[in-house]
This record gives C-alpha cells, structure tokens and sequence, in this order.
C-alpha cells in the first residue's frame, strides 16, 4: 500500500552539503528550477532531496514534475510502481522542455531545467548552481512578479509596464511535502520524501508587456491544506520563464 504523509511545514535542510550554496545576502533575481522525476526511478531520489533543500531558498521557486514513462517498467521480480503524482501533462512538459532546448524529443529522469533556458542533471549539484548563475547573469530583465492575497483569500498578480512583448501566466498548484513509501519497482523499500509537487498547471491570462493585473478567486484557486501555489510568466511551448513568485503563504486555504 502506498502510505502518505502531507506535512503543512517546509523542511529545512541546513548543514547539508550545498544546502545554501546559492544564497547570500545580496538581493537575486527569482529562479525557476523544475525537476522531472518519477517515484519508480532508482537514481531520483537524491535529486528531490535537492530540490527539497532548493525550495527553502528565497531566490528560487522549486517545482516537482512526476512523468509517467517509468510507470510502464517492470523490474523483474519487483514488478512495477506506479507513480500516483504522475501525469501525461507532466511528461508533455518536460518534452516540449527538450524539443526547446535540447532540439530533441527523448526525455530522461531526474531533468532539472532552470528558468526554461537550460538543463542537466537533477543530482548534479555544481551544474544546477553553475547554471542558475548562469540564467542570472544571462537574463537581467526579469519581470516583477508581485503576488498578494485578496481580502476574499484569493490572489492578485500585479505585472509592470517592461515595454517588451508579453507573454502567458500561469498558476502552478503543488503539494508542499509528501512521504511516500515505495514496496515495488526499482525503489522498493525505499521512503521517499518529495515537494512542492506540481499537481496542476492552469492558464491565468495574457500579458501584453505593460502594467497588468490579474486575479484569481478563492474558488477558482481550490487549494486544500498543505498545498501552495506559484505564478509563472512564460509563453506556452513553454519557453523562457520571465518571471516568478510563490504565492503567500496559506492563501486560499480555509482555516
């Protein structure tokens, strides 16, 4: 039986190698990492501990993609283990990732790809922190994403005038943290701890390049607890990220 355990807490990670490699006291801009992973694949757990480690920092909104392709395998004796937080939308995603960066169609886990722009590894930790500096230096005029809660617990997003072509938003809805243990497939026996796993990604609207807002309801936003969210700018392939923001903390969430 596949056991969960949603905990309403983040979970800090200081003292591990690389935990806090990439913050300092200087203001950056914020970062998109997006890691492609499966709960069946034997060589992605160390990359969602990163990525658990990367989400307690301020300058970066870490998201968790769960593909399907892995749940198709079986491994011998082992069988198979179907991830439940998979989905052929999350697949999708990170193919139409490769065909824009990498010129291909192949797909391959864990894939972290950092502000829509580059790849590698998920595991590799000084790659990941190369290329965030990278994207950084790279793409200095970012977009202000402001997101605050509305006084019927929903959210506004508030854009400014960059007087550059526009782009789509996007609200991703995740769960903070889930405990999983794993009794087949490559990863039997294992206890997996993920988070801010992507379990939707819904079209808010268009933004032309110029001073914006737009708002989401309560309703329409439809967290439970332990869930957030996050706002993404980014055109549809999908694209460069041109900017970013997690939601605040508990909105939308009834108390």
């Amino acid at each position: 039986m596949n056991v969960l355990r949603v905990a309403f807490t983040g979970l800090a990670l200081a003292g591990i190698y690389g935990s806090h490699a990439l913050a300092d006291t200087a203001e950056k801009p914020i970062t998109v990492i997006e890691l492609f992973t499966s709960q069946s694949c034997y060589s992605c757990p160390p990359a969602e501990a990163y990525l658990g480690e990367l989400s307690e920092e301020k300058d970066i909104v870490a998201l968790e993609y769960h593909v399907d392709y892995w749940n198709r395998i079986n491994y011998g004796r082992h069988g198979r283990w179907v991830d439940e937080f998979s989905t052929p939308e999350m697949t999708q995603r990170q193919r139409s990732y490769n065909v824009a960066i990498r010129d291909t169609g192949s797909v391959y886990t864990p894939q972290m790809v950092i502000d829509g722009r580059e790849e590698t590894v998920g595991s590799r930790r000084r790659e990941v922190q190369n290329l965030v500096r990278k994207v950084r230096k790279d793409n200095q005029a970012r977009v202000s994403v402001d997101v605050s809660e509305t006084i019927g617990g929903g959210i506004n997003i508030a854009l400014p005038d960059m007087h550059k072509d526009g782009a789509d938003i996007w609200l991703v809805t995740f769960i903070r943290e889930v405990t999983t243990e794993v009794v087949r497939g490559e990863n039997h026996g294992k206890t997996l701890t993920s988070h801010n796993i992507v379990r939707k990604v819904r079209h808010v609207g268009e933004w032309n390049g110029t001073t914006a807002s737009f708002e989401v309801s309560k309703d329409e936003l439809a967290l439970e607890d332990g869930q957030g969210c996050a706002i993404l700018v980014q055109d549809e392939r999908p694209g460069p990220v041109l900017g970013a923001a997690y939601c605040p903390d508990n909105v939308g969430v009834s108390s």
